[in-house]
Formats: structure tokens, C-alpha cells, sequence
């Protein structure tokens, strides 16, 4: 089973531009308790480097794009964050890491809880320790 799971969100719009709603429960598989966003990253650095006990979350690029790295301990993945239509769901007890931001890059995350720090993983060793368990 693949770590990436899609989800397409349906632009809406008219000569005027486009729209994407981003509706708890319906287009995002949970109810959002917070939403927040990276943007500014300098080149050559990379995010994120932990995992979440309980958390979900759905990544959506904004504008730019960024590569993403996901890793539940069997398994390693990657995908390029490229468009504001496109979502990765990133579910709990999943290591995150991102790359390769543009200049340009705004990533918006929202979040199935609010923030705990208790509900992190920030060591790989340990992530990969409590995994196998």
C-alpha cells in the first residue's frame, strides 16, 4: 500500500479566477482543528523531521512547490507539492520530511488536532523503536 494518498480538490470559478473550499469532514477526511502555513524557506533548507502519535494532517502547496518525504517505518516515499488542487493526507505515526522549497513556495497544512508537543516524535530512532513495538 502506498504512503501517498492523493486527494483532489475540486477547483471552482469563473473568468474571474479560481476557488478551493477546504471543508472539514468533507474534503478533508477529518474535522480541522488547525490550520497553518510555511512559506519563506530559504533555499537548501528542509522541514519537518518528526512524526505525530495522533495527528493527521493533508499537506496542500499553495503556490511553488516542495518535495515531500514520507516514511512509516517499513516503507519511504516522495512526492513533488506542486499544485493547489492536489492534497497528500499524511496520517498519524507517519515521519515528514520536506525539500526542495521554491522560492515562491506557500505549504498549507491542516491538522486533525490542535498543537501538543507531547504529540510529537522528533527522534528517527525513536520513531522507528516505537513503530516495530
Amino acid at each position: 500500500m502506498s504512503l501517498i494518498q492523493l486527494i483532489d480538490f475540486s477547483p471552482l470559478g469563473d473568468e474571474r479566477g479560481s476557488l478551493v473550499a477546504l471543508e472539514g469532514l468533507k474534503s478533508v477526511p477529518f474535522e480541522i482543528k488547525r490550520v497553518y502555513y510555511i512559506f519563506a524557506t530559504q533555499q537548501g533548507v528542509s522541514r519537518g523531521f518528526h512524526a505525530h502519535k495522533r495527528l493527521k494532517q493533508v499537506a496542500v502547496c499553495v503556490t511553488g512547490r516542495c518535495r515531500l518525504v514520507l516514511d512509516d517505518g517499513n516503507q519511504r516515499e516522495a512526492v513533488w507539492l506542486d499544485s493547489p488542487t492536489k492534497g497528500i493526507l499524511i496520517e498519524e505515526m507517519v515521519w515528514r520530511e520536506m525539500y526542495d522549497f521554491s522560492e515562491d513556495c506557500v505549504l498549507l497544512l491542516l491538522a486533525s488536532e490542535y498543537y501538543d508537543e507531547a504529540d510529537y516524535i522528533r527522534d528517527y530512532a525513536d520513531y522507528i523503536e516505537t513503530v516495530k513495538k
